[in-house]
């Protein structure tokens, strides 16, 4: 399934402002980690006779054929990415609103976090069985990540338990790339032009007017305590960009390039140790198991969820090996649009004029991001047209 290989481009998938994963989407877990899905480097064009740079002959037009292929692929990858996570948050939604007879909700997020990464192990392992897996992988920040990536999870999944709206989560983690600046800014020296702090500054602002504002019935759409949960689950996106370039570079050095599902299953292994281990700390999986016995309906919520978000991480994968990074970032990225739309029309969110003002204000800055991030792309091509 992944034997395809792009010649050329970048050998690493762009860190999001979107999770990857792929969570949240959760699919941020995918669009965020350093992925280097080619086995070889970019290579060398020949050039002609020695000190003479022949002109680049023109684009040749892909076949009808290939490029009618090619329309196939990508409707067969994002529809899996848009299938698999609408209904993912979907389900994500629908258990943390979920009550038992006796009026008690479902709270036990670590335990909830353990097997949906028990079934990302589960296809990650058969998918390295299948296209291969990778020796000698150091394994000492895929620890690190696969911490701070659960622990990112969790926290969106205590924020929604704790009365955020999942429009308002949402929105909140398309604007991770608020943390990640901050680190950057701090740290790495980096900068970063007008339109990208206006961009974030828009999704930052769209989001809190959402979460300040009122439904029509004049109820408050998010609460303090999950407010505070949704900023810890961005503090831990921030540490994960931070270490995943730390693996990027980690990996660099002893040449190891591993392939998608050897990312997948090392990850959510160490993902699912941690939420096992807190889960039991807390006292999570006795009082998980005793709520799906007592309320089977749930567990069944929860079983699809995770087949959902191992599914859609495998179409992820998919899309990566077969298109650009960017073309998978947004899909992604406009996945998260559609969630929240979708769950503003089905789920009974009533908003007020200030409300759909923030959400259209957000949702300009995540379409002006994916703009930038096209119009980049595009112009590194052509410089290496010219270059040629």
């Amino acid at each position: 399934m992944f034997q395809r290989r792009r010649k050329k481009g970048n050998s690493s998938m762009p860190t999001t402002s979107a999770d990857t994963s792929l969570t949240e989407e959760t699919e941020s877990l995918l669009t965020t980690v350093p992925l280097d899905i080619e086995n070889g480097g970019a290579g060398s064009s020949a050039g002609g006779a020695a000190g003479v740079k022949s002109a680049p002959p023109p684009p040749t037009p892909p076949p009808p054929q290939s490029a009618r292929a090619d329309a196939l692929r990508l409707v067969f990858g994002a529809g899996g990415i848009y299938a698999a996570f609408l209904y993912y948050g979907s389900l994500q939604e629908d258990v943390f609103r979920y009550t038992s007879e006796d009026g008690t909700p479902f709270d036990q997020a670590w335990f909830l976090q353990f097997l949906e990464a028990l079934a990302n192990v589960c296809v990650g392992f058969v998918g390295m069985k299948v296209a291969g897996s990778t020796k000698n992988i150091p394994q000492k920040f895929f620890i690190i990540s696969g911490a701070s990536q659960v622990s990112s999870k969790a926290f969106t999944s205590l924020s929604l338990a704790r009365g955020l709206s999942f429009p308002v989560a949402t929105l909140a983690k398309s604007g991770k790339m608020a943390p990640v600046m901050a680190g950057q800014l701090l740290l790495g020296g980096a900068s970063y032009s007008t339109r990208e702090y206006l961009q974030v500054a828009a999704i930052i602002g769209g989001t809190a007017v959402l979460s300040m504002g009122k439904k029509k019935g004049g109820v408050s759409t998010s609460t303090p305590l999950g407010v505070m949960f949704i900023l810890l689950s961005l503090f831990m996106d921030g540490v994960t960009a931070g270490v995943q370039k730390r693996l990027k570079a980690d990996l660099g050095k002893v040449g190891v390039k591993p392939k998608p599902y050897d990312f997948m299953f090392w990850t959510n292994l160490y993902m699912m140790c941690v939420a096992l281990t807190t889960a039991m700390i807390l006292g999570e999986v006795s009082s998980g198991m005793a709520y799906c016995s007592a309320n089977p309906e749930i567990f069944s919520l929860i079983v699809k969820f995770s087949v959902c978000s191992a599914i859609g991480q495998s179409f992820i994968f998919y899309t990566v090996a077969t298109f650009d990074p960017l073309v998978c970032s947004t899909v992604t990225t406009t996945r998260k649009i559609f969630s929240v739309l979708l769950s503003i029309f089905t789920k009974g969110h009533n908003l007020s004029s200030s409300g759909w003002a923030g959400i259209s204000l957000a949702i300009g800055g995540i379409l002006s991001e994916i703009q930038a991030k096209y119009s980049a792309s595009r112009a590194r091509h052509y410089k290496s047209k010219v270059s040629m």
